[in-house]
């Protein structure tokens, strides 16, 4: 039951990580037709421009959460790489309920009141010719980290099925290299 769970909320992070592809490509074509415009054409676009750094930040926003279940996300190797694979999944799991869950909460709920008046208001860019809506970009921060928590939520129930046995992961610790003399 656990593993079949477990599964399930990885195919919810790969679908994540698949729409980061895609923001990831558009968000090269985009900086690609900037280039092209301002060095060939002499001519910019400040849409365009602005688009760069929002799609940017759509990447880093929903990157987050892929990561964390590609289980890319910094720590200390040195000392981590040394623990068994149960010693490894209980601070993964301490990590989740220390520090994913309460930061995540106090964004999402601390974010909402700027999405909120973002719309409220209409924002648009202060640059003449640049992006109206600007709650959408607004908006991706409590999205992605209500995502962030979901896939958490994945990664705990993956840790908690190391440890409790359910996988089967090669022991690999971190050996030092000796040099040939």
């Amino acid at each position: 039951m656990l593993l079949k769970l477990e599964r399930g909320f990885e195919k919810f992070a790969n679908i994540i990580g698949g729409i980061t592809a895609i923001v990831i490509v558009l968000m090269i074509l985009n900086v690609f037709y900037d280039v092209v415009m301002r060095y060939l054409f002499k001519s910019g676009n400040i849409a365009m421009q602005e688009m760069e750094w929002h799609l940017f930040s759509i990447v880093i926003l929903l990157g987050v959460s892929y990561t964390l279940k590609e289980d890319g996300h910094v720590r200390v190797d040195l000392i981590y790489d040394r623990l068994t694979e149960k010693k490894k999944a209980i601070i993964n799991m301490i990590g989740v309920i220390t520090f994913i869950f309460p930061i995540s909460l106090l964004i999402v709920f601390g974010s909402l009141d700027f999405v909120h008046e973002a719309y409220a208001f209409n924002e648009v860019s202060g640059d003449p010719g640049g992006l109206t809506h600007r709650w959408l970009i607004k908006s991706m921060i409590p999205i992605s980290f209500v995502l962030l928590i979901v896939t958490s939520i994945g990664y705990f129930i993956k840790n908690l099925n190391i440890y409790l046995g359910l996988h089967h992961i090669p022991e690999h610790k971190f050996e030092e290299k000796k040099a040939d003399k």
